[in-house]
């Protein structure tokens, strides 16, 4: 399973199918922090079962948020600079953030309908 949340994300890239962007330690400040919408930051890796659990909601929230959110992935496991200026100690993390600022932070597996509120607050 985690092979295949991998590709997906992996095969996503930029413009995938489900509107998720690989999120890098490189292109995290151009499609992140100077993006024009909100943006969740999913900060997983292949072997946290709690992030493989969250996976789908994530995906689904992508698909419902188009055009308002950015949704992107980060793996800890490959970006290591990233997780560590934002103090993501836990994973998953997820950090949505607005106009190059973090306006929430949502530690550990969280229900769809608590994820929906927080993005709700910021579009």
């Amino acid at each position: 399973m985690a092979e295949l949340r991998e590709q997906s994300v992996q095969q996503s890239g930029k413009g995938g199918h489900n509107g998720i962007v690989e999120v890098t330690d490189a292109n995290f400040d151009q499609d992140v922090l100077k993006s024009d919408k909100p943006v969740l930051v999913d900060f997983w890796a292949t072997w946290c079962g709690p992030c493989r659990a969250i996976a789908p909601i994530v995906e689904e929230l992508a698909t419902e948020y188009q055009g308002k959110i950015k949704i992107g992935k980060m793996d800890v496991d490959s970006n290591m600079a990233t997780p560590q200026r934002y103090r993501v100690t836990g994973i998953p993390t997820l950090l949505v953030f607005k106009g190059g600022q973090v306006v929430e932070q949502l530690v550990g597996y969280k229900p769809k309908e608590v994820l929906v509120q927080a993005l709700n607050k910021h579009i």
